[in-house]
């Protein structure tokens, strides 16, 4: 009986291969053809195979039929059969089949075994929004019963308030009813007595009777004189005024903005935190940290009202003296005192779950002098650790005349803008973008690339895809589909362009780096299974694909077929260490220039991945930087980086020295990430905060 079988297991590098126990638990009289698409790829043929009659699992060759394939040709990824090996595989390494399916079962398992590791983390995360959502519907079922009861209360002093009025108005009324009907009656009664007199009096006059006469005047005359003569209140001694003084428009106001829903987007994975108070302070001296909150996507923001918690644990346990700020943008501000030395615990959570890279090993020193040095400034010599083979540097002398000129300039995220001087008069070319979704509008833009053939690219994050714009800001195409399929982007963060033409995309979400040809159809990927948060890209003179891995703290450096060349850097503060590095560039002599977000500088590599030197330090003075993003350099060496928490965009020398800012004052850049220079010579940066991107002059 004979059966062909298609089944494929794919290893690491996608081969394919039919395990023995496979093949002996499928048997059929018939022919069946039966074909599985792989997550990658669904144009990969599957291995027929052949059992031999009566053998088993033995497999037959496909060319040379009755001979067993019992070898594997490492050149073909196929079976084959010693006839095979002696022909047209002659030249090719081989090994045993049964080694090679051994091989694959033993990756099976241990793929298994990964994925069931997986299983505790998702079902602690499951359990994890489980919690977050039952306390959401608490809070909200809360939130219901403190809206009724609140305008319940309204209603009640509204009522009330009512009540108030309308009593005040009977009273009101009545005491000036009570007065005014008062000196009515006592008018209308000395009216009724003139009137009765004077007819009593008249009717004597008219009977010309002279004894009626005399007892009239007796009797009435005196009462006339009195009458005649009295004080009447002739005045009124009250008014009718009653008027209601109601400020209806302005209570309708306060009624329409009579509370709100307080809330923000941020998520402790993705909020940021930077400072020298992140790792170390002196004892009795007040240390800050700076908590920038972001949502799910990376995108800042820029509302307060976040419920922030941070504590420094001193080794016994207690807690030393902190508080929060909220600057009411999304930045929040931590100072804390520690009172005495050691190694402490800053732990900073936000909605109680802690923020990325929380909790920070703090050490506390009697004094500033006793603190590990571990950044240079911008205005002295780098020199390279003695392990790491570093080359040292020159720097310009302290009085030469560029340095002189530089000036800093205010609008740090965290300070009041203050108006400066810039000696170098570089100015806004243009702007473009608004958010939204639709062409020429942005979601948190990222990466920045520029062309020899007049193009800007621009990573659109949050709306996955790259658009293309003209070096006059002229909308030309945009590509990209969502999704987590190869040829899909879920979210793109860095963009460069090949010198074959071809669009390079780090993906950050999808954890591999993409290919696209210059018209946007999808090639190839690289780097899966190898990138775990690739942030920013770039191109060697080479034409190697430099990688920023951000969340594994490592530079990757591959060959457009995807082979890895080289890769270098873990997490830390050392040399050849970094703490959430963003951009690179690439200099003449083909050095990589790096940016090293948390740890507040730039570094310079080699190619093989050798330290040169590193400059910057945190601060808002000349050439210090607050978390530094895109990066880019010039004909002549000089390096161009935006400064993030800083909204700035500062220029240096190829040693590291400050030389100038690029004056960003006519349009506050807020948040500024990707940076490129532009076929024409201009600077062309992502200004996420806003959501646009802008071009600058920029004098050389």
């Amino acid at each position: 009986m004979e059966a062909r079988f298609h089944h494929r297991v794919k290893n690491m590098k996608g081969l394919c291969f039919l395990h023995p126990c496979i093949v002996g638990a499928v048997t059929s009289s018939n022919r069946m053809e039966t074909q599985q698409a792989s997550p990658d790829s669904s144009s990969e043929e599957c291995t027929v195979l052949e059992a031999l009659p009566g053998k088993g699992t033995a497999l037959i060759c496909s060319q040379h039929k009755g001979k067993e394939s019992a070898l594997y040709c490492l050149a073909c990824e196929n079976s084959v059969c010693e006839d095979c090996v002696n022909g047209e595989h002659a030249e090719h390494p081989t090994d045993s089949l049964e080694n090679i399916v051994d091989q694959q079962l033993a990756a099976l398992q241990d793929r298994v075994d990964s994925a069931k590791n997986r299983l505790p983390q998702i079902r602690e995360a499951v359990q994890s929004l489980r919690d977050i959502l039952q306390q959401l519907n608490s809070q909200r079922s809360s939130i219901e019963e403190d809206i009724h009861s609140s305008f319940s209360e309204l209603y009640k002093t509204l009522d009330t308030r009512k009540s108030v009025l309308l009593m005040e108005l009977e009273v009101t009324y009545g005491l000036k009813q009570k007065a005014l009907q008062a000196q009515l009656d006592t008018l209308l009664q000395e009216e009724a007595a003139i009137n009765y007199n004077c007819s009593l009096t008249g009717e004597a006059l008219d009977g010309e009777n002279k004894a009626v006469i005399l007892q009239t005047h007796k009797d009435v005359g005196e009462r006339l004189s009195d009458l005649a003569s009295q004080g009447l209140p002739l005045q009124p001694e009250e008014n009718d005024q009653l008027d209601l003084m109601m400020e209806i428009e302005g209570l309708r106001k306060s009624i329409h903005n009579l509370g709100t829903i307080v809330t923000t987007n941020a998520v402790a994975s993705q909020t940021e935190v930077s400072g020298e108070g992140l790792e170390q302070c002196v004892v009795g001296h007040p240390a800050t940290v700076i908590i920038t909150t972001k949502d799910k996507s990376g995108g800042l923001c820029k509302t307060g009202n976040a419920i922030i918690s941070a504590e420094v644990c001193t080794p016994d346990g207690s807690v030393a003296d902190g508080e929060i700020v909220d600057h009411k943008n999304g930045t929040y501000e931590f100072q804390y005192t520690v009172k005495k030395e050691g190694n402490f615990s800053l732990a900073l959570r936000l909605y109680d779950q802690h923020i990325k890279g929380s909790p920070f090993q703090l050490k506390v020193t009697s004094s500033p002098d006793d603190s590990p040095t571990t950044t240079t400034t911008a205005n002295a010599a780098s020199t390279g650790s003695s392990d790491g083979g570093a080359r040292k540097r020159s720097a310009k002398s302290p009085g030469s005349r560029s340095r002189q000129k530089g000036v800093r300039r205010g609008g740090s995220l965290f300070s009041t803008p203050k108006k400066r001087v810039n000696p170098i008069e570089d100015d806004l070319i243009f702007r473009i973008g608004t958010k939204g979704r639709n062409k020429g509008e942005f979601t948190n833009l990222q990466g920045v690339a520029a062309c020899s053939e007049g193009k800007i690219l621009i990573a659109d994050s949050n709306n996955q895809c790259v658009q293309i714009f003209s070096n006059a800001g002229e909308f030309q195409s945009r590509f990209g589909v969502r999704g987590r399929s190869p040829g899909q982007l879920q979210r793109p963060t860095g963009v460069a362009v090949h010198p074959n033409g071809d669009i390079i995309i780090a993906d950050y979400d999808n954890k591999w780096v993409s290919i696209f040809s210059s018209e946007g159809k999808y090639k190839a990927k690289l780097g899966s299974g190898r990138l775990m948060g690739p942030k920013g890209v770039s191109v060697d003179q080479n034409g190697h694909v430099i990688v920023v891995d951000n969340k594994a703290c490592t530079v990757f450096i591959f060959h457009p077929s995807g082979k890895l060349v080289t890769k270098f850097g873990s997490r830390g503060n050392g040399d050849r260490q970094f703490a959430g590095p963003h951009f690179a560039a690439v200099n003449n002599n083909n050095e990589i220039i790096i940016t090293d977000f948390h740890n507040h500088s730039v570094k310079v590599f080699k190619a093989d991945g050798e330290f040169l030197l590193k400059f910057g330090s945190n601060g808002e003075g000349n050439g210090q930087f607050n978390a530094p993003t895109g990066v880019a350099v010039d004909v002549n060496g000089n390096i161009i980086v935006a400064d993030w928490g800083n909204s700035r965009i500062q220029v240096f020398d190829g040693s590291g020295s400050f030389l100038s800012y690029i004056n960003t004052a006519a349009d506050p850049l807020y948040g500024p990430q990707g940076l490129a220079l532009t076929s024409d010579g201009h600077v062309v940066v992502a200004d996420s905060g806003n959501h646009c991107f802008k071009v600058y002059r920029y004098l050389q």
